[in-house]
């Protein structure tokens, strides 16, 4: 796109080219609201100033503020450092005076050009400068359009391939570990049967989202077979998952994961506090999150009277609690048949790595790690593109493939629909739209070991957000941290 030009802002009081670099582009970054407004009215106004105002684009939802990059013909450009000291030193004669003057014309506008695109290009790599709660420079409808047309195309014979390989899988290990039945092997089956587990979840989580097939009778039909299976009500799942999508980023309307408010925080008992921020219990969330949601919520998975279902959904929500119950009952007749330890081994301790898997997955998905700020927002400040920005994709090495790319995560919320074997090719697309949006994971070893040190990290940070403010972000309890130090 080639810029439009415009004739220049008047200089509010800054004199010469390093002033003007001090605003080098009209945000928040980097001039205040005052000096911001009397540049934008200048800029609009038409009048002379000190140099050409260049128009680079749209600063997305951020009230129709535009952002206008500094033309300047001098080499010298001034440093961050001079850049955020000539901010602090505004100075109230400065906010009212506004000088013009008439500029030299450049010599070569080539070299001007070159200027300017340079002095543009280290202002979007400076990781000082970068805030991750600003609108994007773009709208969902460019990453939308840099998606592969043929991402969006759902193969209902590809995904019944995973759905036959999976259970094959699960089935040829449980019938193994029956046959050896020795301790030296049940730790081994029970973690890899609880990651199989955690693998149909998947399949039946993209069921829910429609993208596991065109057909809703098919995604309800294998949604059943795989949820039920792991005692996950899915159509009750399913809603709550979608709202969750819907509203992502928003600290009221989210679903799961959401922050909950320092008023709240402070009202939570002691021995919540512990059990919601000390390893294991978070990882062992999942059950009671289906039963009674989450902190300052109310409503359950398996009633349709509860407030997470509209009245036309409550039939959908009674037919998987039944189906919920069929396989309830159906593990506590083989423990009668086969007794109460052979169906823990088999099924129970398998079940408990299975939501384990569930919780770290998707609890690291929305939490950052040491140089990830995730905003949370309220109001006008959220949007379903600015919430689905703030998610995380996340490495699992080879285990990628065994749970069908999860990880990748940030290209699954703004666009669900899309099945989970395009999800990497649609992510690499997209990553040159996204920019310093998209936060590039961590690369994993032969084992993610590295994810439970952020794990640990953000259980120890992220406690709570402010009770004010549209865009805030993660506080500490350090009280939390003493007593949870001394204990230990």
């Amino acid at each position: 796109m080639q810029p439009d030009k415009k004739p220049g802002a008047a200089s509010a009081g800054l004199t010469g080219c390093e002033a003007a670099a001090a605003v080098l582009e009209l945000d928040p970054l980097y001039c205040s609201a005052g000096l911001r407004q009397r540049l934008v009215a200048a800029a609009h106004g038409g009048g002379t100033g000190l140099r050409q105002w260049r128009w680079s684009y749209p600063c997305g939802d951020d009230a129709g503020l535009r952002r206008w990059r500094w033309s300047c013909s001098d080499p010298a450009r001034p440093s961050t450092d001079n850049i955020m000291q000539q901010q602090q030193q505004q100075t109230a004669a400065a906010a009212t005076q506004l000088q013009t003057t008439t500029p030299p014309q450049p010599q070569n506008k080539r070299m001007r050009q070159q200027q300017e695109e340079a002095a543009a290009k280290a202002t979007e790599d400076s990781r000082f400068l970068f805030d991750a709660g600003k609108p994007p420079p773009f709208r969902i409808g460019d990453v939308r359009a840099a998606v592969p047309p043929h991402c969006w195309r759902k193969s209902p014979l590809r995904s019944l391939s995973y759905v036959a390989r999976d259970v094959a899988v699960v089935a040829g290990l449980a019938v193994a570990a029956a046959a050896l039945d020795t301790w030296a092997l049940w730790p081994i089956y029970w973690a890899a049967q609880g990651t199989m587990f955690w693998a149909l979840f998947v399949l039946g989580h993209d069921c829910g989202h429609g993208s596991f097939s065109d057909s809703a009778t098919l995604n309800s039909a294998v949604g059943h077979l795989l949820h039920s299976f792991i005692l996950v009500p899915y159509h009750g799942w399913r809603i709550s998952h979608r709202t969750h999508h819907q509203n992502h980023g928003h600290i009221e309307r989210d679903e799961s994961w959401h922050p909950i408010t320092e008023r709240l925080y402070r009202q939570l008992e002691p021995r919540t506090k512990k059990l919601r921020f000390t390893v294991p219990f978070p990882l062992l969330a999942f059950p009671v999150y289906l039963w009674y949601r989450s902190p300052g919520k109310n409503g359950s998975h398996f009633l349709p009277s509860s407030d997470l279902f509209s009245p036309k959904e409550r039939g959908d929500v009674m037919l998987s609690t039944t189906c919920w119950c069929v396989m309830l009952a159906s593990l506590l007749a083989m423990a009668c048949a086969f007794g109460p330890a052979q169906v823990l081994k088999l099924y129970g301790a398998p079940y408990l790595v299975f939501v384990m898997w569930l919780d770290l997955v998707t609890y690291l998905h929305h939490h950052g790690s040491h140089d990830e700020r995730l905003p949370w927002y309220r109001g006008e400040e959220w949007s379903y593109l600015r919430g689905g920005l703030t998610t995380v994709d996340r490495d699992y090495g080879w285990i990628n493939r065994i749970h069908h790319d999860i990880g990748t995560h940030v290209i699954h919320h703004l666009f669900p629909q899309i099945p989970h074997y395009h999800l990497v090719e649609a992510t690499k697309a997209a990553r040159p739209v996204l920019g310093r949006y998209y936060r590039e994971p961590q690369k994993s070893g032969p084992l993610p070991l590295h994810l439970f040190g952020v794990l640990l990290r953000s259980l120890r940070v992220d406690h709570f957000v402010s009770d004010h403010g549209d865009v805030v972000y993660y506080q500490t309890d350090h009280t939390l941290n003493t007593q949870n130090h001394k204990q230990n």
